[in-house]
């Protein structure tokens, strides 16, 4: 059965509410959904396990933690093989200030999302990026100087 069809309206408005509320209490879910407390339990716990909701996160700010320079990096490769591309993802992996790391078709082969406190900490991650990536030929950069829409919420 597609996964589609495993996901009905009540779990889509369960998992709607718990993208923006992911603390709510599972009785005030119920609540909100229209069911009793256990149904609904049974259900997240079948989504958990399914991995439809694969984890709980805060959203912290990163200006409050001084990463003030959001930036995303186009990389292109000399070559390209199954190898190179575990390669790259094992050394992006392990990058902190990374968030994001595409595979994408194009023109280059990456794109990056990285948060910094300032660009002079942004040409040392730079400089570290090409270093564990000696295949890597061209790096395009785009400074973030205004952010805004940004969303981890999947439209349900």
């Amino acid at each position: 059965m597609p996964e589609t069809e495993r996901i009905d309206r009540i779990d889509r408005k369960i998992l709607q509410i718990l993208q923006r509320e992911g603390r709510l209490p599972v009785t005030e879910l119920a609540q909100r959904v229209g069911l009793s407390a256990t149904p609904v339990s049974e259900r997240i716990k079948r989504l958990e396990r399914e991995r439809v909701i694969t984890g709980y996160h805060a959203h912290v700010s990163p200006e409050a933690l001084g990463l003030r320079v959001l930036v995303f990096v186009e990389l292109r490769l000399a070559q390209k093989s199954s190898e190179i591309f575990d390669s790259v993802r094992k050394a992006l992996t392990h990058v902190p200030e990374v968030l994001e790391c595409h595979l994408v078709a194009g023109e280059f082969d990456y794109l990056i999302k990285a948060r910094i406190p300032d660009m002079r900490d942004y040409r040392d991650l730079l400089g570290r990026i090409l270093l564990k990536l000696p295949n890597a030929v061209e790096s395009r950069s785009y400074v973030v100087m205004e952010e805004i829409k940004e969303s981890a919420l999947l439209a349900l």
